[in-house]
């Protein structure tokens, strides 16, 4: 039987112009390209429904930072920080996520394509409900992250550790869990279906896999 390849993630290729400094506040519905947010103290600051385009926000903090409905479209997000970001119903397309430190995130309804993760942590980040579409987590950690109702569709996790992971309700189709150095599944085992792992993840998984059945194992 001829082994079926899982289709690889296209990763964003973000080539971003050359930028003018921005030093203002976030505006609800603000309209903002070709702009570099370097260094600044976003934390509380409203950016309801704002866009970037061909954006680069380096080094902010985002603390409570209110960006629900916002769209980041051909941009790169580096060193930010936060605790309780509002991305909830936000649209990232085409976007590079590096090196970030992030806590309870809030990304639930959201979509996400053509994303690169690169290195950085992130507890306790809600992306219930969300849809993922060619998103690639590499060298990073997640921490209790939620993706209850999310569906995922060619998303791969590269050298990273996902930690009381909760899958309940998902949908998966060719999720490639392979390159996870340290997989734990707290909820939504039986969502599994539609992702790839390796043998030994298999083992790990082993008893969890056996309390969803219902398998008594003793030795």
């Amino acid at each position: 039987m001829k082994r079926r390849t899982v289709p690889k993630a296209r990763k964003p290729e973000v080539r971003l112009p050359p930028l003018e400094p921005y030093e203002g506040r976030l505006e609800p519905d603000g309209d903002y390209e070709g702009v570099e947010f370097d260094g600044l103290d976003l934390a509380g600051q409203d950016g309801v429904g704002a866009r970037f385009l061909d954006c680069a926000v380096r080094g902010c903090a985002l603390d409570e930072a209110r960006l629900t409905a916002a769209r980041f479209l051909d941009s790169v997000l580096e060193g930010v920080r936060g605790v309780g970001t509002d991305l909830a119903g936000a649209q990232l397309r085409d976007v590079e996520l590096v090196d970030a430190r992030l806590g309870g995130t809030q990304l639930h309804g959201a979509v996400l394509e053509r994303v690169w993760v690169r290195g950085g942590k992130a507890d306790y980040l809600n992306l219930r409900t969300a849809k993922l579409k060619d998103v690639v987590f590499e060298g990073c950690v997640l921490s209790e992250p939620d993706f209850g109702g999310a569906v995922l569709e060619r998303v791969e996790f590269v050298d990273c550790v996902l930690l009381g992971a909760d899958f309940t309700g998902a949908r998966l189709k060719d999720v490639d869990l392979r390159g996870v150095q340290r997989l734990e599944i707290a909820r939504g085992v039986e969502a599994l279906a539609g992702a790839v792992i390796s043998t030994g993840q298999l083992l790990d998984l082993a008893p969890v896999f056996a309390a969803q059945l219902g398998v008594r194992v003793e030795d």
